[in-house]
C-alpha cells in the first residue's frame, strides 16, 4: 500500500488506535480544524474539508482494495472529512468544537437520512467518505442553531437566523 494511502486513510495512524477508531479520528481531526479556521478562517478550513474529501475518497478506495474490506475501522478519513464539515462555521472557541465533536458522533453514529442510505448504497470510497459528510453537514447545522441560541460569534455574518 502506498504510505501517502495509508497516511490519509487512517489519518496518521489515529485510525489503528482501539477502541472506537472513528472516535479517535475525529479527535484528531480537531487541532488541525482549529489551525486551518485559525490561519484563513472559514473559507480556508472548507477548501481543506473538499480537498480531504475528495483525496479520501481515493484514499478509502484503494486501501479497501488493497485490504480486501469494505469501510474497513482503521479507515477514518472519513471522520475527519465530517469533523471539518461540522467546524466549518464554529467559532474558535473550546466549548463550540467540543459541541461540534460531540454533535458530529452522534450524526456519524445514528446517520440520519440520507446519510444511512449512502453508506449502505454507494460503493467503494464514495460509500465510506460521502455517509460521513452528510452527517456532517446534519452536525454543521445543529451547531449553527445551538450557536445562536448561545449567541456565538459565527464567523460568517452572512448566516441569519
Amino acid at each position: 500500500m502506498p504510505l501517502w494511502v495509508w497516511i490519509t486513510a487512517t489519518w496518521f495512524g489515529s485510525g489503528q488506535l482501539r477502541p472506537a477508531s472513528g472516535t479517535w479520528g475525529s479527535l484528531a481531526a480537531l487541532p488541525v480544524a482549529w489551525g486551518l479556521a485559525w490561519l484563513g478562517g472559514p473559507w480556508l478550513l472548507l477548501a481543506a474539508t473538499i480537498v480531504v474529501t475528495l483525496v479520501g475518497i481515493r484514499a478509502a478506495q484503494i486501501y479497501s482494495d488493497v485490504t480486501g474490506t469494505h469501510d474497513n475501522g482503521r479507515i477514518v478519513i472519513d471522520e475527519v472529512a465530517g469533523q471539518w464539515l461540522t467546524l466549518v462555521l464554529a467559532p474558535l472557541d473550546p466549548a463550540a468544537y467540543a459541541a461540534g465533536f460531540v454533535l458530529f458522533r452522534f450524526t456519524d453514529i445514528v446517520k440520519p437520512w440520507p446519510a444511512r442510505w449512502v453508506d449502505q448504497h454507494m460503493g467503494g470510497g464514495a460509500g465510506i467518505v460521502l455517509d460521513d459528510v452528510v452527517a456532517g453537514l446534519y452536525a454543521a447545522i445543529a451547531l449553527v442553531l445551538i450557536g445562536h441560541y448561545l449567541e456565538w460569534d459565527i464567523p460568517w455574518p452572512v448566516i441569519t437566523i
